[in-house]
């Protein structure tokens, strides 16, 4: 058993992971790192390889070529070590149907070995608190609603309180109480811990990610964070100005002359007004409108939409 030294804080090294079934390639040679105290959003359509990426880190399924390591742990040479650090929330959310909640969560506990009996109770009943599952926690697993299910899973995923986090669509069946509860269990969670989140929900990103990735037929698209990835958006950083007083073509026309002033456009008596590259143009734009004395009816700036920005990446006939 040996380590790799990893990067400065980096709990999860991704490096060249590759995955075939038969003729078909479903994750090509895809390579990231996460450090400590980020929240990485996995994102992609279906069929995009989150899901075989995430189950190779986890040591479900073996890859055909590359290497993943878990706080310098090989995922493929040392699986013990690395399935210790690792909490995971598959897809499925499976779980013991026959058993209580609280059956259920003591058994994972002694599966990851914590003892003695006395202590186990203890972490049993943190986690019960934890997660919102003191009222159901004598009702057996197959008596309760998906969202309370996915909560169980939840549960099962941090119990050993793992230095890594790998959740597969962790507010999937919750309703929008649960969800804000479970982003801010993640969200506090989140600064001792690595966490990989894949999910649907672009307003969970934006919620709860400090960086997304965005995979699809199995490779890496993007990898940045939230803020630059609206900044794709052709919209992003565009300004909607009423005013009145004076004719928009003329307006326009004296916009167009400007530097700053990428793109000029006209909607009623509405003129966008777009910088030609990523930098703002606010204060040049509003300074340049006392300059003309021009009476604004409204000013504001418009911001890409993710949904929009992966429509566009994922799907780009859409």
């Amino acid at each position: 058993m040996s380590k790799e030294i990893l990067p400065q804080n980096e709990l999860i090294r991704v490096g060249g992971l590759t995955k075939d079934f038969g003729p078909f390639r479903a994750v090509n040679a895809v390579s990231f790192g996460v450090r400590k105290g980020e929240i990485l959003g996995f994102l992609g359509p279906n069929g995009a390889g989150k899901s075989t990426t995430m189950k190779i880190l986890t040591g479900f399924i073996p890859a055909t070529a590359g290497e993943a390591w878990v706080e310098g742990f090989s995922v493929q040479k040392d699986s013990l070590e690395t399935r210790r650090r690792i909490g995971y929330l598959p897809e499925s959310s499976p779980a013991y149907p026959e058993m209580t909640v609280e059956e259920f969560l003591l058994f994972v506990a002694e599966c990851r070995r914590i003892n003695p009996r006395k202590n186990r109770q203890k972490r049993v009943e943190e986690i019960l608190s934890l997660c919102f599952l003191q009222d159901v926690r004598k009702q057996t697993i197959d008596t309760l609603s998906k969202g309370y299910k996915q909560r169980v899973g939840f549960a099962q995923a941090v119990i050993h309180d793992p230095p890594v986090l790998v959740l597969d669509e962790p507010t999937d069946g919750l309703d929008p109480n649960q969800k804000q509860e479970v982003r801010k269990i993640i969200t506090g969670m989140a600064k001792e811990k690595a966490i990989i989140l894949s999910t649907h929900i672009l307003e969970e990103v934006e919620a709860l990610c400090s960086r997304l990735i965005i995979i699809d037929r199995g490779k890496i698209l993007v990898d940045e964070t939230p803020a630059e990835f609206r900044q794709r958006h052709e919209q992003h950083n565009r300004f909607r100005i009423g005013i009145e007083g004076i004719e928009i073509s003329e307006a326009a026309a004296k916009l167009k002359k400007q530097d700053f002033a990428g793109s000029v456009a006209t909607e009623g008596q509405t003129l966008l007004v777009k910088a030609p590259g990523r930098e703002s143009i606010e204060s040049a734009l509003l300074k340049f409108c006392q300059q003309e004395q021009w009476s604004l009816k409204s000013f504001r700036k418009e911001s890409g939409r993710l949904d929009e920005v992966f429509r566009q990446l994922t799907n780009p006939q859409a």
